[in-house]
């Protein structure tokens, strides 16, 4: 009976060890245009929404220790993907607006959007400055999604 009691004790320690790595992370999302976002999805990589912006643009959220990308996305704004540092406690993210662009080509789409994808640290700058984030430095990392394939 106590080999069985240590055994099941043992058992018990080593799985809720193994599922109760759970971190919070908050942070604030904002548009180009330095305006607060709220209702702004949040998901995990397999897609599970796993929160949502508040009125200030602000949101807490729960996830894996060994989570490392979330993605956000929100009707009208280009959806991101985004890769954090495991010690990483707090987001500041950019949002791009989805603009649509009729009667050009994929290629010249790209470059106009990567234009203003290449503003957003000067964005970032101008957020810090003006109190919206609480730091200037850029705690992920963004790759440009191209519309064409090649």
């Amino acid at each position: 009976m106590m080999k069985l009691t240590l055994i099941l004790s043992i058992f018990i320690f080593l799985t809720s060890a193994v599922h109760g790595q759970i971190r919070t992370i908050k942070g604030t999302v904002i548009c180009e245009y330095l305006e607060l976002l709220p209702g702004v999805s949040i998901y995990s990589l397999d897609t599970v929404e796993i929160g949502r912006t508040n009125l200030d643009g602000e949101f807490n959220i729960s996830i894996q220790e060994e989570t490392d990308q979330l993605m956000f996305g929100f009707v009208g704004l280009e959806p991101m993907t985004i890769t954090f540092a495991d010690n990483c406690e707090k987001l500041e993210i950019i949002m791009m607006y989805g603009v649509h662009y009729d009667f050009i080509s994929l290629r010249k789409a790209d470059r106009l959007r990567k234009k203003r994808f290449d503003k957003l640290p000067e964005v970032r700058k101008k957020a810090f400055e003006q109190g919206i984030f609480k730091s200037d430095s850029l705690n992920y990392s963004q790759e440009f999604d191209s519309y064409r394939d090649d």
